[in-house]
């Protein structure tokens, strides 16, 4: 695969992982309050921006455009994110309920 190709599917990977993380940190305080979704939107940028530097060492070199490293799958990664967030979250909070 190519370099930008490689890292499309990673920032796919961490969407999830940040969805995940977002929505377990949601289940720990009240989820009608607003900090708690500005909770999760901060850890999908800090994950988004940690992963921009990894990146960015990695394949420096390999890439043309170095701003492609920062843009390429931002909109899918965001996309990702908010779907694998609503996802997790209503199953962690499905099984809380029943359970």
């Amino acid at each position: 695969m190519k370099p930008l190709e490689v890292i499309y599917w990673i920032r796919v990977v961490l969407a999830i992982v940040a969805g995940g993380i977002s929505a377990f940190v949601a289940t720990l305080f009240n989820a009608a309050e607003f900090n708690t979704f500005l909770n999760g939107v901060t850890i999908a940028l800090a994950i988004y921006l940690l992963s921009y530097y990894a990146l960015k060492a990695k394949f420096a070199n390999q890439v043309e455009k170095q701003s492609k490293i920062l843009s390429m799958g931002i909109f899918i990664y965001f996309i990702a994110w908010a779907v694998f967030f609503i996802l997790f979250y209503s199953v962690l909070e499905g099984s809380a309920l029943l359970g």
